[in-house]
């Protein structure tokens, strides 16, 4: 009985590398084995990122908050315990983007939440 390959599936999977590999400098984009070697740290990295991204927006919105709320003569943990203290619940995305885009609102917001 003759050996099976199947070269069809053996094709496409290592056409599916070559494809992720496009734009790859050098042996990284020619050569299936390392090709290989580098989808795989990319897509490691990929998945490590996606965590990271989290951490490091959440870290901006908290500096972007802080800087406002030091021209409005308080810190931003002051700023956010007062915000608790009075019920109010808004999440730091928000808050930074008012800060931003709004400093009049931002301005009512901290005259609420020290009142």
């Amino acid at each position: 009985m003759p050996r099976a390959q199947n070269k069809v599936a053996s094709h496409r999977r290592r056409k599916k590398i070559m494809a992720m590999a496009k734009g790859y400098w050098g042996a990284r984009s020619k050569v299936l084995t390392v090709a290989k070697h580098h989808i795989d740290k990319g897509l490691q990295h990929a998945y490590r990122d996606r965590k990271l991204k989290k951490r490091e927006f959440r870290s901006l919105w908290i500096i972007r908050i802080n800087a406002a709320a030091r021209m409005h003569g308080t810190t931003y943990s002051r700023l956010i315990h007062m915000l608790d203290d009075k019920g109010i619940v808004i999440n730091r995305k928000v808050l930074a983007s008012i800060a931003v885009e709004n400093p009049q609102a931002f301005s009512d917001v901290v005259k609420f939440a020290t009142n």
